[in-house]
């Protein structure tokens, strides 16, 4: 069983919102698709489609019209395909009172169209069965997700269901938006999306030509007294390595054979941890700093060496631990100076 992810994944202002509202009018430069009713059409060209996952096989027999997404990467991803869903999930960690989270605010406002109903409670681990079978979808988008095999199974009663290819909350951001792009239609979107936000990538990291090669260990805090660590294969570790930086070989030397994307190096053991950088994210500065001063962190030989780059706020910790081609742009432009200036002071 893979280990599901802190909340963020359930799930810096200056030149955020324009970035995200930049990749979403790109998406939606051949026109909205929508999603809620209207009179009938004919099938459309390319369906019906046929997406293999690790639940299963889900046939797409037309293309969707009404949309439920559950996590919060999957309504990225629609909207960013300028799908707007008929409902979308809670977001209890980084979302408003209505629990909605800003970039997904941003361009549910830039379609215009009606707003989602928001659908769950403050359990992120229940699956709002009831409400979904009322919005009555055609699609539910679960690429990014935890479901398990009864829920699908459950959810698949109701409409069809696309599952995440591989392991729970592990969907690459890229592979995510590809999906997408099979199940409404445009596989060209989809790529014209990917490489818009991979060419943002390169040039907002060759503005940090110290980024480039630096090692680093990525965690959520102490876990019982012990370092929490996210091995390679965790979507918010890959996203820091599309910026051009390398996971410190300790991570992946050291980790259980149990094929989880996440352990424990227990606090004796931390001065072996070497890297240039410590990235962590916490909600806030106070568990920042509840960090720095913990037993044991002090021997990170990265935090003597100044590398520790905290990623603080939410609604920031969401969007880089659960990227998307809508939530990467809102928040690039304030998580790589805090990368940058661990790396100054590591490296310098």
């Amino acid at each position: 069983m893979s280990v599901a992810p802190p909340p963020a994944a359930t799930l810096g202002r200056r030149g955020l919102l324009a970035g995200a509202a930049g990749l979403f009018l790109l998406a939606g430069c051949g026109g909205p698709q929508p999603s809620g009713d209207g009179p009938a059409a004919p099938s459309a060209t390319g369906y019906p489609v046929t997406v293999r996952h690790a639940l299963g096989e889900t046939v797409v027999p037309d293309r969707p019209r009404r949309v439920v997404t559950l996590s919060a990467a999957n309504t990225d991803v629609a909207l960013a395909m300028g799908v707007l869903p008929v409902a979308i999930p809670r977001t209890v960690y980084g979302g408003d009172a209505e629990g909605v989270l800003p970039w997904v605010r941003d361009a549910i406002t830039a379609h215009g169209g009606e707003f989602p109903q928001v659908i769950g409670t403050d359990d992120l681990a229940a699956v709002p069965l009831e409400q979904v079978a009322a919005a009555r979808p055609d699609l539910v988008l679960a690429t990014y997700s935890g479901l398990t095999a009864a829920e699908y199974d459950q959810l698949s009663a109701i409409a069809p269901t696309v599952a995440y290819p591989d392991a729970p909350y592990s969907t690459a951001w890229q592979e995510q938006t590809r999906v997408a792009g099979r199940v409404f239609g445009d596989p060209a979107r989809a790529e014209q999306l990917v490489a818009a936000t991979e060419e943002r990538l390169r040039t907002a990291a060759a503005r940090h030509p110290r980024l480039a090669g630096a090692t680093f260990v990525y965690t959520g805090g102490m876990d019982g007294g012990a370092l929490g660590v996210f091995r390679a294969g965790d979507v918010r570790v890959r996203l820091v390595t599309d910026l051009g930086l390398a996971l410190a070989p300790y991570v992946e030397q050291n980790a259980p054979g149990d094929g989880e994307v996440y352990y424990t190096v227990s606090g004796e053991l931390l001065s072996r941890v070497d890297s240039d950088l410590v990235i962590g994210f916490f909600a806030t500065e106070q568990e920042a700093q509840a960090f720095r001063t913990a037993p044991g962190v002090s021997l990170l030989p990265a935090m003597r060496r100044g590398g520790f780059a905290p990623v603080v706020g939410a609604d920031r910790v969401v969007a880089s631990s659960a990227p998307s081609v809508l939530s990467i742009p809102w928040v690039l432009d304030a998580y790589l100076p805090v990368l940058a200036g661990a790396a100054d002071r590591s490296r310098g």
